[in-house]
């Protein structure tokens, strides 16, 4: 029996830090979990489970609201960022974003520059119309009409503001 203890002991050879009390006691608990399983005792790892759980429950609550309050701040009624167009002078991208409040038909769709304070920014866009004019009676959207109606809002906020002399 202690030759079987040596071989085990020489095969799994365990190295602790001696200068780490930390390191010892983690390198002796692990063993006695080992002695003890192997003498036919089952772990129970019910409270590891629920830790587990805990910890992900909370980590799950804290990035959420962190990215709540992103959205909240940062985000509003954006439903588009972009970058400016390939081989434009304007150094901004855009910031679209849109309402369609409760009980209302009326769409208002806007049209900023991602950078508000930079010398290339547009001025900012924006319409408001019933979207009963881009539905038909059966709830199809008549896409032509509502993209030139973007691509219109678009081209506005592009335009070149006339200088004055």
């Amino acid at each position: 029996m202690q030759e079987k203890k040596a071989e085990t002991g020489s095969k799994n050879a365990k190295k602790a830090n001696l200068l780490d009390h930390h390191s010892i006691k983690h390198i002796l608990d692990e063993s006695v979990s080992e002695i003890v399983t192997s003498r036919g005792y089952v772990e129970d790892v019910r409270m590891s489970n629920v830790r587990l759980l805990l910890g992900t429950i909370i980590i799950y609550i804290v990035f959420n609201g962190l990215l709540q309050l992103m959205i909240y701040t940062k985000e509003k009624n954006a439903i588009l960022f972009s970058y400016p167009p390939a081989g434009s002078v304007t150094s901004t991208g855009l910031v679209v974003s849109s309402k369609l409040p409760r009980f209302s038909d009326l769409y208002t769709l806007t049209i900023v520059s991602a950078d508000p304070k930079s010398i290339s920014a547009g001025k900012p866009v924006e319409f408001t119309k019933s979207v009963t004019q881009w539905f038909t009676k059966d709830g199809v959207l008549v896409e032509g009409l509502f993209w030139k109606d973007v691509e219109t809002l678009i081209d506005e906020y592009a335009a070149e503001p006339k200088k004055k002399k």
